[in-house]
């Protein structure tokens, strides 16, 4: 029955403590079986096959260009399923080079691109939840510190209206990285969404990462991508780190 199954998701997740609507017309069995809470809402997180509890790979940096039978690597390997992915291919830096000086290899570099849009009501949320109670919602992800410019990560979150156009709150994150000196590892970045309003409906998540290619390709790994709904809607800080 509607009420049994109301009644499951009030003690797996403590809704009514919490103060969460729970209006009769929500279909509770779609959402137990869901559990749209306390959990990742994107696909594949990590599609580099690696997680931040490990240190990065170092990469090989053998100098040399690849043999004449083999062509040039210029797409990060990866299995990039439920990720929309692009790349832009940014014009060489000559800013630097003196006048009449002729250099045989000059980095290549390219933004790759990864994307995705989560349904909050596929998902299992209900409108009343959204736009009354409006639950926190925590962005998180790790990229790779991979020094290869001084820009090699960009996050752009969206929460969007009903026709998955509209933007009500948006969060990005350009950092620019210390280059001085040499470190590899993975960096997080954080934010949480309070108080964003009613009639979001969508989340759309793209993080860019920088990779490179001279003689060799180097790319900018990511991993641990997540998007998570709270039962709570304490209000936190937002922050990026």
């Amino acid at each position: 029955m509607a009420a049994d199954w109301k009644q499951k998701c009030d003690s797996q997740w403590q809704l009514g403590a919490h103060g969460v609507p729970m209006p009769a017309s929500v279909d509770w069995k779609s959402v137990f079986e869901k559990k749209p809470f306390e959990r990742n809402l994107l696909q594949n997180p990590s599609p580099y096959g690696v997680n931040h509890t490990v240190p990065p790979p170092e990469p090989p940096r053998s100098g040399m260009p690849p043999p004449p039978n083999q062509p040039p690597q210029f797409e990060p390997d990866g299995n990039f399923s439920g990720w929309k992915s692009s790349t832009e291919v940014l014009p060489h830096d000559t800013s630097g080079i003196p006048p009449g000086v002729v250099v045989c290899h000059l980095p290549q570099y390219r933004w790759f691109s990864l994307e995705q849009c989560v349904d909050l009501k596929a998902e299992g949320l209900w409108d009343q939840l959204l736009d009354d109670f409006q639950p926190e919602i925590i962005i998180e992800d790790w990229y790779e510190e991979s020094q290869l410019h001084k820009s090699i990560y960009q996050l752009d979150v969206k929460l969007l209206g009903a026709d998955g156009k509209t933007v009500i709150k948006q969060h990005t994150y350009n950092p620019e990285e210390n280059l001085e000196c040499y470190s590899h590892t993975w960096k997080k970045v954080s934010h949480a969404f309070s108080k964003y309003g009613s009639g979001v409906r969508y989340i759309h998540f793209l993080h860019r990462l920088k990779n490179q290619f001279m003689v060799e390709f180097f790319n900018t790994k990511v991993t641990d991508s997540s998007i998570i709904i709270k039962t709570s809607k304490l209000v936190s800080l937002n922050f990026s780190i």
